[in-house]
């Protein structure tokens, strides 16, 4: 089975898409190889730090850029900041993030639709980041997003799939790829959010804390593709208020 994973009319192999925002400069290489992202996001306000030193010299050539919205709290800022970003040469490919909840960091997803409205008819490709919710996947779709990235919990937390069921309805419902991003702390929730047919999987917070980085990224790497090839596979049946054994408990000792 051909197995393509497409974005933005463009195929990667790799699943996991590696956010960038917490890692220092020297891991952030270390990291992308480990774990074999294809797909970095990148902090537009991060690209240029002290100095002549930036951190796109630690992203390897061959990676895609995602560059985000963040600092954005609303659809108008968002525009201007993805404008930016296509004027410093960051290609078309962008993720939505509008959020002005500064405790929670939960993302408006009100003005995350007007944005997707807005950069779409602007001509990028965008990604809007978002608090699971049906209706407003579908609004989302409607207004051109490329992929839907609805978080799996609040942002930096590593708990894991908190929102799991309204991630799996939005999987159901809505034929664009599906990305958790945001809250996934373990390979073990990766591989989860893989099982149940989402298209890939953001992790950032998880790795950037890990006490090996570059292990860590190696695990979520595996945890992703033995999720993919599961959800390929097929889950077996789940039996409930009854045992089946798996070999034959009557006839073994019957005369030929």
């Amino acid at each position: 089975m051909v197995d393509k994973f497409v974005l933005g009319g463009k195929e990667f192999k790799s699943r996991f898409i590696l956010g960038s925002g917490k890692f220092t400069l020297d891991l952030v290489k270390a990291a992308i190889e480990a774990g074999g992202a294809e797909i970095v996001t990148l902090a537009l306000r991060r690209a240029n730090l002290k100095g002549n030193e930036s951190i796109l010299d630690y992203i390897p050539k061959h990676a895609t850029l995602l560059p985000n919205t963040s600092g954005a709290r609303n659809a108008d800022e968002a525009l201007r900041i993805a404008r930016l970003s296509r004027e410093l040469g960051c290609g078309d490919l962008i993720k939505i993030e509008v959020i002005r909840d500064s405790r929670y960091l939960l993302p408006d997803n009100i003005e995350t639709i007007r944005a997707t409205e807005l950069l779409t008819k602007d001509g990028f490709i965008a990604l809007p980041y978002m608090y699971p919710d049906l209706e407003a996947a579908r609004r989302m779709k409607e207004a051109g997003a490329a992929a839907i990235m609805p978080l799996g919990a609040p942002i930096g937390t590593n708990k894991g799939l908190l929102t799991r069921d309204f991630i799996k309805i939005i999987i159901d419902e809505i034929d664009l790829p599906i990305i958790v991003d945001a809250g996934i702390g373990r390979p073990s929730q990766a591989c989860e959010a893989m099982e149940m047919g989402c298209s890939a999987v953001m992790a950032n917070t998880a790795i950037a804390t890990a006490g090996n980085i570059a292990q860590m990224a190696t695990a979520f790497k595996l945890a992703i593709e033995a999720g993919r090839a599961a959800y390929l596979a097929g889950p077996g049946r789940v039996l409930e208020g009854m045992a089946e054994a798996s070999s034959p408990l009557t006839g073994f000792l019957d005369a030929e």
